[in-house]
């Protein structure tokens, strides 16, 4: 059983075919296309597609004009691509505690805590499609003049809800920040392989972000090629993160299916959480959460460490695919000479969680399987009878 698994058919395959026979590859009408069809679905101004989350990440620091002396606060729970692209400008990536082994998002307090004259910004990273806690998160980078960018890697098609109904009540994870950075990794809800999108309501971000996505240069190959223009400028210093056709018309097709997609992926999480409710001393995260989540993951946290490794090796031997997000960011050889406060429950959440299988291929009875076979490995009582060693 593997963790991820593409919901590809026909529809890729001839829009595959539809760019070879179009003659042309970078980044052109598919990719304008892209771009338009997400805005529309986002609800936002300006989207630029581009080669990675990373590359999404980068440019946000960027555009932002982040730089040497500044600090950005940001989960230690989160891939390390936030965090290296922080040094990657030359800023200090400061590292914020999460809410709980129950809700692995960045806490509003620490980050207030954080805060110093240096802070440049804020990044909230929506774990496995669960926006973290934006009312309090974006009034506090209003009332301290702090930018703040969403890593919505993981929450394609995921919406706040604010159980008080207070801003950004409503809103679709990747819309509320400065900037807001989606992934389309092959395990992502829009999996095109590489590929990611970088988004925002302000016309002088969506202005930088635009040459910055390539080497700073007024025209694009595709409009010389349309004689829309004979030469160029370079009035910034850019990069290539350009997304080419191929990529583009992969997420086009997967962005349809997205909807469909995500509920596929809520429905098998709802299992999992009923299956796994009666483990005594287990936690299924966001198991009260408000909003409506991409359901990018599905992850329970062991009662400790111990048992977490005996049910991991248990599950391989089964032929069940499991993972860990994420090692705590700030415990990395390089990012150890980043002075870190008490970070003690991001490091018990990284010692005691588990990522199981979760794609909107997958069927009911895979998850009751796996439910089955983690009770096996631990002795445990699932809702679908009891289980137990011996």
């Amino acid at each position: 059983m593997p963790l991820s698994d593409l919901d590809y058919g026909p529809e890729e395959e001839a829009a595959i075919l539809r760019v070879l026979r179009s003659r042309w590859l970078s980044m052109g009408p598919e990719v304008q296309a892209f771009e338009a069809e997400m805005a529309r679905f986002l609800g936002v101004e300006h989207a630029f597609a581009v080669s990675s989350g990373t590359a999404a990440l980068h440019l946000a620091c960027l555009a932002l004009g982040i730089g040497p002396g500044d600090e950005v606060i940001q989960p230690a729970i989160n891939f390390v691509a936030a965090a290296n692209t922080t040094v990657a400008v030359g800023a200090t990536p400061v590292f914020a505690d999460i809410l709980g082994l129950d809700e692995p998002t960045i806490d509003p307090e620490a980050i207030e805590r954080l805060l110093t004259p240096r802070t440049r910004a804020v990044v909230v990273m929506h774990y496995g499609g669960y926006p973290a806690r934006l009312a309090d998160i974006t009034e506090l980078c209003s009332r301290r003049g702090v930018a703040l960018i969403e890593d919505a890697c993981h929450a394609i098609g995921a919406l706040y809800l604010d159980e008080r109904q207070r801003p950004p009540h409503g809103a679709q994870s990747g819309t509320v920040g400065d900037i807001g950075c989606f992934s389309f990794f092959s395990n992502k809800n829009i999996a095109m392989g590489e590929g990611g999108l970088v988004v925002t309501r302000r016309p002088d971000l969506a202005e930088r972000l635009r040459l910055l996505r390539s080497h700073g240069m007024t025209t694009l190959t595709w409009d010389r090629h349309r004689g829309h223009a004979s030469t160029y400028d370079v009035v910034a210093h850019g990069y290539n993160y350009r997304l080419d056709e191929l990529h583009a018309a992969l997420g086009r097709c997967q962005l349809r299916k997205l909807p469909g997609n995500n509920v596929r992926r809520a429905a098998l999480v709802a299992v999992y959480r009923q299956a796994l409710s009666a483990f005594d001393g287990w936690i299924v995260p966001f198991a009260t959460f408000a909003g409506e989540s991409a359901c990018h993951l599905s992850v329970v946290v062991a009662p400790d460490t111990p048992t977490r490794d005996d049910a991991v090796k248990h599950l391989k031997g089964a032929g069940v695919q499991t993972s860990l997000h994420y090692p705590c960011v700030a415990g990395f050889d390089a990012f150890r000479r980043f002075a870190a406060p008490s970070l003690d429950r991001s490091e018990a959440f990284t010692s005691r969680v588990i990522t199981l299988p979760l794609f909107p291929t997958m069927t009911v009875d895979q998850v009751h399987e796996i439910c089955r076979e983690l009770a096996l490995a631990t002795g445990q009582e699932t809702t679908s009878g009891s289980v137990g060693r011996g």
